[in-house]
Order: C-alpha cells, then sequence, then structure tokens
C-alpha cells in the first residue's frame, strides 16, 4: 500500500459485478436519459420492496425529500417544526424553505438522537405545534416507539428523516417506515449512492391517502405541470425528479446494500475492538433496540489527554479523512434566534467530545490497522 494513498471517511463503492453499468446501459440503449423512464420506476419499486414502504418518489436530493414531505404535511408559513439539533443542516433547510419556524431538540446520550423527554417538554412549551421530524444520526435508531406516542397525543405528524441509516432497523422493522413519511439520501458519501439523489416514501396508514400524497410530491417535483395540452400550472413546482441514469445507478447499489452494510458493521467492530483498552475512548451508543447500518463509525473522547482536533490533525497528517461531530444546529449562525430545548446540553457535549472515523467501505484491512495505529499512539 502506498503511504500517501487517500484513506477517505466514506466514498462511493460502485459493486464488483458492475451492477450499475447493466441499469445505466438499458437508459442509454432505451434512449431515457431525461428524469423518468424504466430506471425510475424500478428504482421506486425495489427501494420500497427492500425497506417495506408503501410508496416512494424518487428525486435529486434527500433535500429535495425533506422539502417535499414537509409541503405533503400542510407546513404553512408560520408554523412551527420540532427539529433535532444534532443533524446536518439539509434536515432542517427546508423548513425555512417554506416559512416556517424551527425548535431545536436536544438529543440523549442513550441514542445521540432526539431526546423524547425534551420532546414532551418542547409540546409542553409549544402545545399548538403539529409537525415533527426525527433523523437517525450516523446510522443510530431514534427512540421510534416513544416519539411515535408523543407525536400521536399530540396529533403531530412526524417526519423521519432516515437519509444516513438506510439498512438500519428498529426493533426489526427499517428506519425511514415508521413515520408518516420518511426520506432516504443517496448523495455520494452514503452508504449506497445515485450520484446525488434522494427518496420520499409516504407510510400513512390509509393506503389510497398514502399513494395520493406521493402522486401529489411527483408532480410538484415535475414544475407542478397541469394535465392540459399546453403549458399550465396552477400551483408552484420543483425541478426535484432523479433522472434516469442515476436511478440506474441506485438499482445496481440496492443490489450490494447488505454487503455494504455488513462491511460498515465489521469496521465498528475493528474500532470497537481495537479501542476498547484505552478508557477515554467510548464508540458512539449503539441501543439494544436499533441494529445499525454504521454508517459512519464515530467516538467520543473523556479525560483531558487527547482532544479530537489531535485526532483529526494526527490522521490529517497521515493523509486520513476524519470529520467533526455534526454542529448542533442551534448553535449555527444562521439559525441564531430559533428556539432550542435542552437541559444538559447532550448534543454540545457530543460535538465537543467527538471524531467520525474513516468509515469507507473500500478500506483494506490494511488501511484499518493504520487509522487505529495512529489514534493508539496517542495514548503512548
Amino acid at each position: 500500500m502506498s503511504e500517501n494513498k487517500r484513506i477517505f471517511l466514506s466514498s462511493p463503492h460502485m459493486s464488483d459485478e458492475g451492477y450499475e453499468m447493466e441499469y445505466i446501459k438499458l437508459a442509454f440503449d432505451t434512449n431515457w436519459i431525461a428524469p423518468l423512464g424504466q430506471n425510475v420506476d424500478g428504482f421506486e419499486k425495489e427501494l420500497c420492496e427492500y425497506t417495506g414502504a408503501k410508496y416512494a418518489a424518487a428525486l435529486s436530493a434527500g433535500t429535495a425529500a425533506i422539502h417535499l414531505a414537509l409541503k405533503a404535511a400542510g407546513v404553512k408559513a408560520g408554523d412551527r417544526v420540532f427539529c433535532p439539533t444534532l443533524t446536518f443542516s439539509a434536515t432542517v433547510n427546508p423548513v425555512t424553505y417554506e416559512n416556517a419556524i424551527p425548535v431545536f431538540i436536544d438529543c440523549d446520550e442513550k441514542t445521540w438522537n432526539m431526546s423524547p423527554e425534551m420532546l414532551e417538554k418542547a409540546f409542553e412549551k409549544y402545545p399548538d405545534t403539529k409537525f415533527v421530524i426525527v433523523a437517525h444520526l450516523y446510522g443510530l435508531c431514534a427512540d421510534m416507539d416513544e416519539i411515535m406516542r408523543i407525536c400521536r397525543e399530540h396529533n403531530a405528524v412526524l417526519i423521519e428523516d432516515a437519509a444516513e441509516s438506510l439498512g438500519t432497523t428498529y426493533k426489526g422493522k427499517m428506519t425511514g417506515t415508521f413515520g408518516d413519511y420518511g426520506i432516504f439520501s443517496f448523495n455520494g458519501n452514503k452508504i449506497i449512492t445515485t450520484s446525488g439523489g434522494g427518496a420520499l416514501v409516504c407510510n400513512i396508514a390509509d393506503d389510497a391517502k398514502a399513494e395520493e400524497r406521493i402522486k401529489k410530491a411527483r408532480f410538484w417535483a415535475t414544475q407542478s405541470r397541469d394535465p392540459a395540452r399546453h403549458y399550465q400550472h396552477s400551483e408552484i413546482g420543483y425541478n426535484y425528479r432523479m433522472s434516469n441514469v442515476v436511478a440506474g445507478i441506485g438499482r445496481g447499489q440496492l443490489k450490494v446494500l447488505d454487503k455494504r452494510v455488513a462491511q460498515k458493521k465489521a469496521i465498528y467492530k475493528k474500532y470497537s475492538e481495537a479501542f476498547a483498552d484505552i478508557k477515554d475512548i467510548h464508540m458512539m451508543p449503539v441501543a439494544d433496540f436499533c441494529d445499525s447500518n454504521c454508517w459512519l463509525s464515530c467516538l467520543t473522547l473523556s479525560g483531558d489527554k487527547v482532544q479530537p482536533l489531535d485526532i483529526l490533525l494526527s490522521l490529517e497528517k497521515e493523509n486520513i479523512e476524519a470529520r467533526p461531530i455534526w454542529k448542533p444546529l442551534h448553535l449555527q449562525p444562521v439559525f441564531a434566534g430559533c428556539d432550542y430545548i435542552g437541559e444538559n446540553n447532550v448534543a454540545e457535549n457530543i460535538f465537543n467530545s467527538g471524531v467520525c472515523l474513516p468509515s469507507d467501505t473500500k478500506m483494506t484491512n490494511e488501511e484499518i490497522g493504520k487509522v487505529i495505529a495512529v489514534i493508539k499512539n496517542l495514548w503512548k
């Protein structure tokens, strides 16, 4: 192995079997290059089959999926939306597209995801709120039974951001299929990719309504063009549909998703075993109810000997990519002035003490060993 070979955090990993090229060739052979076509239809169907979702719309990004979920849920200007604070900004940016108001909820130490206790307190403060977004950070499950119970008690629509958790299950059921709406991301760094892309799924109990909502999302995603001979638009639309070419990549990637989940889990296990004897290192918690895809293997540090920046800089010197934990959104300048519901600053503490380790499924055992050696050397 070349000493200068870059070790990535999480990069695209095409199948060894070449599944993706078969579907891309289908798009070219049939001249369905633009949005829509056999691959888009097939990808939506196969994604539902894999996850257990009822209906899906393949879109240009996970962010687009969240935006359309908010519209389908009926979010209007001035509405409050309860959102996790420990997540990537794309989870919450679409709330502002609709001129709604995000209220940030702290996470709990057990899951690193939205705290049911703090969600209860948010409803006590803002009892009229009817919309909740929950995310599954780094492939770790939120406590869905509790969060769903709270949402039902307050008659709130639940949107489930499973951008980082495709392949993760909560008590045996796929994440993204609990909320009224679920979203997935196929960005280049995700466990499977379409280069760029996402999907919206609808899990409303009433099948007819679920199908209707997805049809409406597809309508909005194709510029809200009315069924008229001429170009007529009665609603504002968006250019959010996934192209038939990248949908072909997604179809091929779905065939190796289980393999990628197994590889991510193996990486997490190697790190956990390697750092077990260092009392200052704490691997991200995987709750008993969660079978995580381990999209990124993350750790937090205690003690004063080594700080997250020490790990980041030491890895950087060896051409190894690592990242800080997401900065809580209530601390982001763009969301200054938004309310935050929390008591013990759990998200802030995870951010201040955390590191996302290289979790690339193309890493060799030798490369994983190199990452481990660099980190362990800091305690010598």
